[in-house]
């Protein structure tokens, strides 16, 4: 990776475990929410990809300079987002220099989320990701794009992204709740097929991220 992360970050951590982090925001929503998603997302990856991740949920504020330390970051909740024009700027720079942003809307963050994308990037259209995108070719295939974790108004889950450069910078999961399909199984108790495919899901995104 040509960028910042593969500079500054990357290099270093070829001998020691590489974090990913929860994004804490303003606005009301519970970004604390699904607490044993990401560690189990570490694991699964670290134990099928070859990844080595700390399974240590990081937490990170999106106005931080922290933030640059994640080469992958996780953002999810039900409800308000409202960010700061401070982390407006230190999210387009992240996303600009090699982070990758993953939104997954826990039900009721839509409306809030969409409008907060346009902020940081006013300049670029949040489009849908299609089926045939490398995000969903490896190294899980999933030939009909986005999986179906949870249901809740009937709707086809979707992906949409911001691209920069050709690349995709920024990832949201819409209509179908990954990160709850990533917690401990007594949570929601989803079948583990259903699990799996959240989980096959969450490490092509980490992949994307690493190597792109």
């Amino acid at each position: 990776m040509k960028k910042f992360l593969y500079i500054f970050l990357f290099a270093p951590l070829l001998v020691q475990a590489q974090e990913i982090a929860v994004l804490k925001y303003p606005g009301g929503g519970d970004w604390y929410g699904n607490p044993t998603a990401l560690p189990n997302l570490a694991k699964f990856c670290n134990q099928n990809i070859n990844t080595k991740l700390n399974t240590r949920t990081a937490v990170v504020e999106a106005g931080s300079p922290d933030l640059f330390s994640y080469p992958f970051v996780h953002m999810t909740g039900h409800g308000n987002v409202v960010f700061s024009d401070t982390d407006l700027i230190n999210l387009r720079n992240y996303l600009t220099s090699g982070g990758f942003l993953h939104i997954d809307d826990n039900y009721g963050m839509d409306q809030y989320i969409r409008r907060e994308i346009k902020r940081i990037f006013p300049d670029k259209e949040l489009v849908r990701v299609p089926a045939g995108h490398e995000i969903f070719k490896g190294p899980f295939v999933f030939p009909q794009g986005l999986p179906k974790i949870h249901e809740h108004d009937g709707k086809a889950p979707d992906g949409w992204g911001i691209f920069v450069d050709g690349r995709l910078v920024l990832f949201y999961s819409h209509e179908t709740d990954l990160g709850d399909g990533w917690e401990d199984p007594e949570v929601h108790n989803d079948p583990p097929e259903v699990r799996a495919k959240a989980l096959k899901m969450g490490a092509n995104l980490l992949n994307y991220a690493f190597k792109n």
